[in-house]
């Protein structure tokens, strides 16, 4: 590790010599970003925003949305086999043993999280993104019910572009193959975009194969000078096997081996555990700039999901149904030395939910054991003022008002009839401020509130009893941070410190049968730090032989205690919190050369994991190496080409990326793949 870092610098060092030589450079453009309604200089941004552009995505590998993310500080993104997302950010995992909940998560104008708390960011593929945008910490003003963050994705297509036809193919190790055909076609007042893609994988592990087929279309019609229309449909098919944990002794001996059958419980390839998940998507909306000083948006959207789920114990099958809107007004006022703008606005949608429990007979479903009916109902008002003085002193205030509940009945075995449980509305505000000491250093700070109720998958987990006792996870998040931005846009530091006070923290527990269920754990005192770090040591275009050579590095440092938690006779208190890792370290180094080829390589460090409330287990601290390099300016006749080749965990480390929490039995691991390979080409026809 210490000659991969004293290389990272030489060349750095190198460099940065020969540019003063020669400096034949452009000005870099300067990054700009959308956290909420307004667009402003990164610079500028009152909260830590990290930003990962389609550059950034074609740097990493294609399959998966998890090495991208991973490069944000405060963000920590896993897989427990291939197509089996978990994420959370600056917090912790112990609400999701699979899925994504409490992020919001929205997909251009549109709620991709449903009412009932649950995102299937899996349904999605890579290719499905433009960008993302990652606001960090509660932001529950204008987005509602959150305490981890935001995270806003950008569709393909979604910039205007000329007509492009582009077709990528890759393969590599285990199976791997990937397909991915894109058209973008712009008109004078309408464009669209058509994405589709295919991914399939035998996994690394026994019984861990995944495949999705993807498509996905935009469209935008600016019918009017002041007013567009816009829609999107996706629609995604995903299937992956689950392999299950590996307690420690069998995770040394062989790590990819899939659960194997132990006591009255089969093992997984027994059981054919694994997810079916299909998913249709939908959303229209519309943007009308009434005059100089007022807009309107208004947005639709509804989704349906059919998932099953075979598992070691129970064949499980839901319905998923939403629909919902969101519409906002704008204000704004141009002043002398002020620029004010004001947003009103709410969000309202509701998700029903059949949930279906069968005896799973060596993966044939048997008979049913359980059904429930549950709806959950979300809605909100929020309201966003922003003053920006003297282009100097940007000031939000915003905040929302929180309406969160749910139904539920039983048809089976036993008929219960239709209750509710209404939580108390809950008013979430926030208030941020940042200042530009000069065009190149600004200050920042803001205080806000986190809201999380329980999701429907927690209300009633895989333990099959509808736990009305289980309450909503809230508290108050302070924070505070500078960046520093040359002029030239060469270099980019961003420094955040923030404490998070979170009450009543929901965490998952194990039963004996291996059934999950979920209590409120007192609460966390989360300490953190992040810093953001980008420079390039030779600018794009420059005349030199290495035609550009930019360095990155995220760094996270995570302090957070359970705060008197008690779980019945064992107290908690103090304990690390589970599943998060105190130190994590990305690195990497960008090469442009002539011609365009490039190279780029990039190092995770992850410290050691505590694995179970208790503290008594860990995960080992792991080293991820990864590396592509390629060239994007090959012709065949006038079409271009390119062509690339990459390596991932190049260290050959045996880790696992996706630890099963206070698991029972001692299955915590699930083993991600050793040292890989793929490869590929992309065509681009105009």
């Amino acid at each position: 590790m210490k000659t991969f870092f004293t290389a990272c610098f030489t060349m750095l060092c190198f460099s940065g010599i020969a540019q003063t030589k020669q400096d034949t450079t452009k000005k870099l453009e300067e990054v700009v970003i959308r956290p909420y309604f307004s667009t402003v200089p990164v610079l500028r941004s009152t909260g830590s925003i990290g930003l990962i552009s389609q550059t950034d995505l074609e740097k990493q590998p294609n399959g998966s949305f998890v090495s991208a993310m991973n490069t944000i500080s405060g963000v920590r993104m896993e897989e427990r086999s291939p197509g089996s997302y978990r994420l959370s950010i600056r917090g912790s995992l112990l609400r999701s043993p699979f899925g994504i909940r409490n992020v919001k998560i929205y997909f251009d104008d549109f709620p991709l999280t449903d009412a009932g708390g649950n995102t299937y960011f899996n349904a999605l593929d890579v290719s499905s993104a433009q960008s993302i945008q990652v606001l960090k910490g509660p932001h529950g003003n204008i987005f509602g019910a959150n305490s981890g963050g935001v995270i806003l994705v950008q569709s393909a297509g979604s910039i205007p572009d000329s007509t492009a036809l582009n077709l990528k193919l890759e393969g590599g190790s285990y199976g791997t193959f990937r397909e991915n055909l894109s058209l973008n076609k712009q008109f004078k007042n309408y464009s669209f975009n058509i994405t589709q893609a295919y991914q399939r994988s035998d996994g690394y592990r026994d019984h861990s194969g995944m495949d999705r087929k993807y498509f996905q279309t935009t469209h935008k019609w600016d019918y009017a000078k002041n007013a567009a229309l816009k829609a999107l449909v996706f629609y995604s098919d995903l299937h992956y096997n689950t392999p299950g944990g590996l307690t420690a002794e069998q995770f040394a001996l062989n790590p990819e081996l899939s659960r194997p059958a132990g006591g009255a419980f089969k093992s997984a390839i027994e059981q054919n555990a694994g997810i079916y998940s299909k998913t249709i998507y939908g959303g229209i909306s519309h943007d009308w700039q009434i005059n100089e000083k007022f807009k309107h948006v208004l947005a639709v959207f509804s989704t349906y999901t059919d998932f099953k789920n075979p598992f070691i114990t129970n064949y499980e099958e839901r319905k998923e149904f939403t629909i919902g809107l969101r519409s906002y007004v704008e204000y704004q006022q141009r002043l002398t030395n002020a620029n004010l703008k004001f947003n009103l606005g709410v969000e309202s949608m509701q998700t029903a939910t059949d949930f279906d429990n069968y005896a799973n007979n060596s993966s044939i479903r048997g008979d049913l054991t359980v059904a429930d009916q549950l709806k959950a109902r979300s809605n909100f008002a929020f309201a966003h003022f922003t003053a920006d003085f003297f282009d100097k002193w940007l000031l939000e205030l915003s905040g929302s008002a929180n309406l969160y509940g749910y139904g539920y009945e039983s048809s089976f075995p036993v008929v219960v009839p239709k209750k509710t449980n209404n939580f108390n509305v809950q008013f979430v505000p926030r208030a941020a401020l940042s200042y530009l000491i000069d065009p190149r250093l600004s200050l920042r700070a803001s205080v806000s509130k986190g809201y999380s109720p329980p999701t429907l998958s927690e209300v009633r987990a895989s333990d099959n009893v509808i736990n009305v006792d289980l309450q909503p996870e809230q508290g108050w998040n302070y924070e505070t941070g500078l960046k520093y931005q040359t002029l030239n846009n060469r270099l980019y530091v961003d420094f955040t410190g923030f404490f998070y006070n979170l009450k009543n923290a929901i965490v998952i527990r194990t039963n004996d049968d291996g059934s999950d269920y979920f209590i409120n754990a007192g609460g966390t005192k989360q300490w953190g730090l992040e810093s953001t770090l980008a420079f390039w040591a030779i600018p794009v275009n420059a005349s030199n032989f290495v035609r550009g050579l930019q360095f990155r590095n995220a760094y996270t440092l995570s302090r957070f205690k359970f705060d008197e938690y008690q779980n019945k006779a064992a107290d908690y208190s103090g304990n690390d919190l589970t599943g998060v890792p105190k130190n994590v370290l990305v690195s990497s180094i960008d090469i442009q050369f002539p011609k365009d080829f490039y190279a780029f390589l990039q190092h995770n460090f992850t410290s050691q994991i505590p694995l179970n409330d208790a503290n008594t287990v860990y995960a080992k601290k792991y080293h991820l190496l990864q590396a592509k390099i390629g060239c994007k300016n090959l012709r065949i006749g006038k079409t271009p080409v390119e062509l690339f080749i990459g390596a991932d965990n190049l260290l050959n480390e045996s880790y696992s990326l996706g630890n099963d929490l206070n698991a029972m039995g001692g299955r915590y691991f699930n083993a991600a793949a050793k040292r890989n390979f793929y490869g590929g080409m992309a065509v681009i026809i105009y």
